[in-house]
């Protein structure tokens, strides 16, 4: 699997479709166990261009840009949140794979997890017979 260089990384961050030798790696990347993290680094960086020219530009005390910088920072993000699933089979698909591959990698993948954690459940709760009861406690009239 090849990995793009900091160049290459940066221009898919911001959206750009990578060649198809970095298919398998575009794949990776959005079924990775942290592709939320990454998807949210993603977003970051397009956004982080924009928030360093606000705050830069914007002719008023600092505290206002920062403010108004943070706030962007803070409607991008709940963006990316909402957007993420589709923002990764977009990016699987510009890598050349059909539209829902990388939620069937992860669906799999959580499913291989689900089915692990349910055996060491069982494995550890579950007994053949079942578990003894202690005597009732006689109630007192009064």
């Amino acid at each position: 699997m090849k990995r793009p260089d900091p160049l290459r990384w940066l221009w898919y961050a911001m959206g750009g479709r990578l060649s198809i030798r970095y298919s398998q790696w575009v794949l990776r990347d959005v079924t990775a166990p942290w592709w939320r993290m990454r998807s949210l680094l993603r977003s970051l960086v397009q956004i982080l261009p924009v928030a360093v020219l606000i705050y830069v530009l914007l002719p008023t005390e600092p505290w206002v840009r920062l403010m108004a910088v943070l706030g962007g920072l803070f409607v991008g993000m709940i963006y990316a949140v909402a957007y993420m699933e589709e923002a990764c089979e977009s990016r699987a698909l510009k890598a050349g794979f059909l539209r829902g591959t990388a939620q069937q990698v992860r669906d799999e993948r959580q499913a291989a997890r689900r089915d692990r954690g349910v055996r060491r459940y069982a494995e550890q709760f579950r007994r053949d017979e079942p578990p003894e009861l202690p005597p009732p406690t006689p109630r007192s009239s009064a």
